[in-house]
């Protein structure tokens, strides 16, 4: 048997067969489906046959601008309201708590994320964002030169890769490593840098039309590039796929190569081995034991009851002298309607097109254009420190290669939310698995339709692969679940001029509509997010 078969027999077992870890029973791990139910975000949809009907509002109120949405675009366009002095507006969110999908929780006493878990050190394009860390204190100019306070920046070491029954630092497999390997590397480096320099990449993306190359790249997906580069070799691909599937919910074959490239072009490139820059030296990553919840508990602490939470947005009407929006109130069971002078719409495009009356046909195009992953992050609280395999020390982010095969090991890995404690006797802790499930609508439904007990096999046996005391020391484990996490740059969206046209002011009967979200960007992150809200909200 050669060892690539051993290896897959190794992993086939541990995966397989949890029982086999150990003499020991497996232990009762409490838990279950955390956040809202997904049933309030579909009270949307229409009754097969039937059309949809609302009960009469029973209150009506008045502000100047109403905010629908309170993820990180619609809490950036309050904040931008707050700086320039309107403090006459509303905000209506579906969620119990603001921030979407950059929230955070607690298991067993243990803060976690409840999705996106950090922030990279943002570059000069984002200057909004970096205006927002340096408000919070975490960034400040000493000497003539910024820094970031150490305490919110990811403690080393700061990643590793299970693979061939070990760990490795950093992400980039590098076992078994040949010539034809690193020349790969190091031909996929010069590409990223050849297309920066011909066309520069940034975040947030521009409005403008995209430069003649970007538009070559968004007519095709990665895989058909890499294809095109004759770049085949699996621990290549493998990485790339982990990136794409990580920043945008999907893989190689889904996501356009534009995105392929935007992924290491707008921040600091793709590095081969033994040729890491100064740059790459010094990026840095700001994360906290909540993920980026502690940035949107940041931006919804000054709103209090401008913040009005379990709030389905039904409808929203645009007239000559008005916006009137109706909201269903989850806690009273009652329908508010609400009449402001403007609307920032920081809903995803798909929702926004439901309940726009009369959309704008670029709303209703771009919301066709658009393609959503859904996620789900799992947070399992383990009462003990893990044993350790052979290789680099615990990470904040650990990953496992599997036999290099996309899809081998489907999830994203775990991070360690007491990671950056630096604790000196490592014990209890909440460890976060990630899992994007792509643009299949099949995925969103298996999603949705499965127990959270298959979810908790499902992860315990990839994590058993590295952790084979795993199952023995996990307490509680709670699923997030989200349908439509992020839109997913398919070939395409960075040319659509839908998206465009919804970043420009609208023209009657629109004209009081502003639309902020991070799907105008084509994908999800928090640059793209707090960007788009950030203007909206400084441009009323």
């Amino acid at each position: 048997m050669g060892q690539g078969a051993a290896l897959k027999r190794r992993h086939f077992l541990a995966a397989s067969a949890l029982p086999l870890l150990g003499c020991r029973e497996a232990r009762h791990i409490e838990g279950g489906f955390a956040g809202i139910s997904h049933e309030r975000g579909h009270t949307l949809r229409p009754e097969p046959g039937k059309p949809r009907s609302w009960p009469a509002p029973s209150t009506t109120q008045r502000t100047r601008v109403l905010i629908a949405g309170g993820g990180v675009a619609g809490l950036a366009a309050a904040r931008a309201l707050r700086l320039r002095g309107i403090d006459d507006f509303v905000m209506l969110e579906l969620e119990d708590s603001a921030g979407g999908n950059s929230r955070g929780g607690m298991v067993g006493g243990v803060p976690c994320p409840l999705g996106a878990h950090y922030l990279p050190v943002p570059g000069d394009g984002a200057r909004d964002v970096q205006d927002l860390l340096e408000e919070l204190s975490l960034r400040r100019r000493v000497a003539g030169r910024w820094e970031y306070d150490e305490r919110h920046l990811c403690h080393s070491p700061q990643e590793r890769l299970f693979i061939d029954g070990q760990w490795q630092e950093g992400l980039l497999p590098l076992h078994d490593m040949d010539v034809g390997l690193l020349a790969d590397y190091q031909r996929f480096a010069r590409l990223v840098q050849e297309a920066s320099a011909a066309a520069p990449f940034s975040i947030p993306v521009s409005n403008d039309s995209p430069a003649p190359l970007h538009r070559a790249l968004d007519a095709l997906t990665f895989e058909a590039w890499l294809d095109q580069q004759q770049l085949t070799r699996a621990p290549l691909r493998w990485y790339l796929d982990y990136c794409c599937r990580d920043d945008y919910g999907a893989g190689l074959g889904a996501v356009s190569a534009w995105a392929g490239i935007h992924y290491f072009a707008s921040r600091h490139g793709f590095h081969a081995p033994g040729e890491a820059s100064a740059a790459e030296r010094e990026a840095g990553v700001l994360t906290w034991p909540e993920g980026n919840g502690w940035l949107t508990r940041q931006l919804a602490a000054p709103l209090g009851e401008r913040l009005r939470t379990g709030r389905v947005v039904m409808r929203v009407a645009a007239g000559r002298h008005g916006v009137e929006v109706d909201a269903f109130n989850a806690a009273t069971q009652a329908v508010e309607r609400w009449q402001a002078d403007q609307c920032i719409i920081a809903l995803p495009l798909f929702v926004a097109a439901r309940v726009v009356e009369n959309p704008p046909p670029a709303l209703q195009q771009a919301a066709a254009a658009l393609r959503y992953a859904p996620w789900l992050v799992a947070n399992l609280h383990i009462d003990a420190a893990l044993h350790d395999r052979p290789g680099a020390a615990p990470s904040w982010d650990n990953v496992i290669y599997g036999d290099g095969t996309p899809g081998s090991y489907p999830g994203l890995g775990y991070v360690d939310a007491k990671h950056q404690s630096l604790q000196s006797v490592p014990g209890a802790t909440v460890l976060t698995y990630y899992r994007a499930f792509g643009i299949e609508a099949a995925q969103r439904k298996a999603l949705y339709e499965r127990p959270w007990t298959h979810w908790r096999d499902t992860m315990l046996a990839e994590l058993s692969v590295p952790h084979p005391d795993l199952p023995e020391k996990a307490t509680r484990l709670e699923v997030m679940r989200y349908g439509h996490a992020m839109s997913t740059p398919v070939p395409g969206i960075r040319s659509n001029a839908a998206l465009r046209a919804l970043q420009r002011p609208l023209q009657a009967p629109w004209q009081r509509l502003h639309f902020a979200h991070s799907d105008l960007s084509g994908y999800s992150v928090f640059e793209e997010a707090f960007t788009q809200g950030h203007i909206r909200g400084m441009s009323l």
